[in-house]
């Protein structure tokens, strides 16, 4: 697998707390279980794995530096929650290398767009001493990732890539301009929550309750007849309404960021982004998506919300 260029990764926000789990996916999951999904992605060739400090509660990176990182790639972030103090990536890094039982991580995210200045320059002194292979961005809008490129730039780096908030009803930083932008400068564009928390899949399929699906019930009920297009899609491809979601950013060229700790949902993932949907079928989904007009809470709550 060409690293710089993948065609979906593997999230791990639900691993490790089966308190975490239940609260936000209504049911959790054995450590058995999550082994079987990585080595499900390693057969399928999906080898990075997306995580960070408080995902699982804190369990997440643990557990996969438990489970054995040798044959995958790691992608983690530095966030920095506070005012910037000389020497918080590296000590954050080297906390993140422990709990993965290796030297380096493959990709770092500066998770927000918080001194930037100050915080990628510690990155870039982490990568020259071997400990980041790749640098990216998280949650950024368009003029900071402008900035964030031309500190790279000038350090010889190449900016990796960008990770936002992205998903067929939440298209936001493309009409913003980031993924034409990543595109003209060979960037990689990922997507996290792509399947919404869940909003994105079949409503008519029995689930364990969650919280997330308690909250997004009425949007739901809005977005019915994007389903049945979605359902109508995906009968042509045999996939899913969720792999039709996974398939449509895939088909425009967006790396889904998609959390798995199942085999079949590894699997069901594999199977949506070996699937190129028509131009036709992409500017459906996005008309009946607009008159579906279901707002979501982007990338700019999430910045107000750690800010």
């Amino acid at each position: 697998m060409d690293i710089l260029k993948p065609k979906a990764v593997i999230g791990t926000n639900a691993w490790g707390s089966s308190a975490y789990e239940k609260l936000i996916r209504g049911n959790s999951v054995d450590n058995k279980t999550l082994i079987a999904s990585m080595n499900t992605a390693k057969e399928k060739d999906l080898l990075i794995f997306d995580l960070a400090q408080d995902y699982g509660f804190g369990k997440a990176q643990k557990m996969i530096g438990e489970f054995g990182t040798q044959d995958i790639y790691i992608s983690s972030k530095f966030t920095p929650f506070r005012k910037y103090h000389a020497g918080q990536v590296r000590k954050s890094l080297e906390r993140d290398l422990l709990e993965f039982r290796r030297s380096y991580v493959d990709i770092y995210w500066l998770h927000l767009p918080m001194d930037i200045e100050q915080n990628l320059t510690e990155m870039i002194q982490l990568c020259h001493e071997g400990k980041i292979k790749h640098i990216g961005i998280s949650n950024f809008s368009l003029e900071e990732c402008k900035k964030a490129k031309s500190i790279l730039d000038k350090a010889g780096i190449p900016l990796y890539g960008i990770q936002n908030h992205y998903s067929l009803i939440n298209r936001e930083w493309e009409k913003k301009g980031i993924v034409d932008w990543c595109r003209d400068n060979n960037i990689s564009f990922w997507a996290w929550a792509v399947l919404e928390e869940g909003m994105l899949t079949d409503p008519r399929l029995k689930s364990s309750k969650s919280i997330m699906k308690l909250m997004f019930q009425r949007k739901r009920e809005k977005l019915h007849s994007l389903y049945v297009l979605m359902h109508h899609i995906g009968k042509r491809y045999h996939i899913t309404i969720p792999q039709v979601a996974m398939a449509f950013c895939a088909s425009k060229g967006i790396v889904p960021v998609c959390g798995c700790r199942k085999p079949y949902q590894v699997e069901q993932l594999y199977e949506a982004t070996n699937i190129q949907l028509s131009a036709k079928e992409i500017a459906l989904l996005e008309q009946e998506a607009n008159q579906c007009n279901v707002k979501i809470l982007g990338s700019d709550m999430f910045r107000f919300m750690v800010r």
